[in-house]
């Protein structure tokens, strides 16, 4: 690993400020994991990373595109811009769900969600609110700001680059337990203590305050954040990925 590796376990509701979890792994440095950011916040601390003279690479657990087969049934220009801007043009994340499903019920998943094993489409019923806000709220303001975002968006030089990663797309690449590591009581909790072994044997430094949060977390949040700073894995993307973006 090369510069400062951050995850991002994202949540696209309105009061976001207590979901959104940030795990950052630097060299030589133990790992970190806190929450309390809303999506202002969020991106502002992303644009900011970039100030200490090192080079970020901020991976975020949302989509950061549409498939090519929605922009076409709503005549959207197959590009990242003229698709963020077409999002932008609905008040609400719902607004724009309406709209798509007023002309197609059809959730099209992209090549990268087949490639990555992805669990839901960009417009599924409980991700649309991540698509929009990520979208709309934190990638299209930071791309403004000269952020890379990889491979849609922003110069290629860029000191701060953000990515699409897919806590579920880790797991089901290094052959981890991809279910029941979510809920109440002992089953999930021993599932998230294997998850943490596996993250250390991987060579992630964890503190014993950082492992016990994640462990103690029902919900999964503090574990997901912490699978987005594994190394992602170096891959050649498809021309589609220019449009629908790539997951790493």
């Amino acid at each position: 690993m090369t510069g400062v590796l951050h995850g991002v376990d994202f949540s696209g509701g309105e009061r976001a400020g207590g979901k959104i979890w940030i795990a950052t792994r630097a060299p030589g440095r133990p790992v970190t994991n806190e929450r309390g950011f809303d999506h202002r916040s969020l991106a502002e601390r992303i644009a900011a990373s970039g100030g200490d003279g090192h080079r970020h690479l901020w991976r975020i657990d949302a989509p950061f595109a549409l498939a090519s087969e929605t922009l076409a049934s709503h005549a959207v220009p197959q590009r990242w811009e003229d698709a963020s801007a077409w999002l932008a043009s609905f008040a609400t994340p719902r607004e724009w769900r309406q709209a798509c499903r007023a002309v197609s019920r059809r959730e099209p998943r992209r090549r990268a969600d087949r490639a990555a094993r992805t669990p839901m489409a960009p417009s599924n019923l409980r991700v649309f609110k991540q698509t929009w806000t990520a979208i709309v709220r934190v990638l299209a303001p930071l791309a403004a700001r000269g952020v890379r975002i990889e491979p849609l968006a922003g110069p290629a030089d860029a000191r701060v680059v953000v990515a699409e990663g897919c806590p579920a797309s880790v797991l089901h690449l290094r052959g981890w337990p991809t279910r029941g590591y979510k809920g109440q009581g002992d089953p999930p909790r021993r599932v998230r203590e294997r998850i943490v072994d596996h993250l250390r044997e991987e060579g992630l430094d964890l503190p014993p305050r950082i492992a016990a949060a994640a462990i103690d977390d029902p919900e999964g949040d503090a574990l997901d954040a912490l699978l987005l700073v594994t190394d992602p894995v170096q891959t050649v993307i498809p021309v589609e990925a220019l449009v629908e973006g790539w997951v790493y």
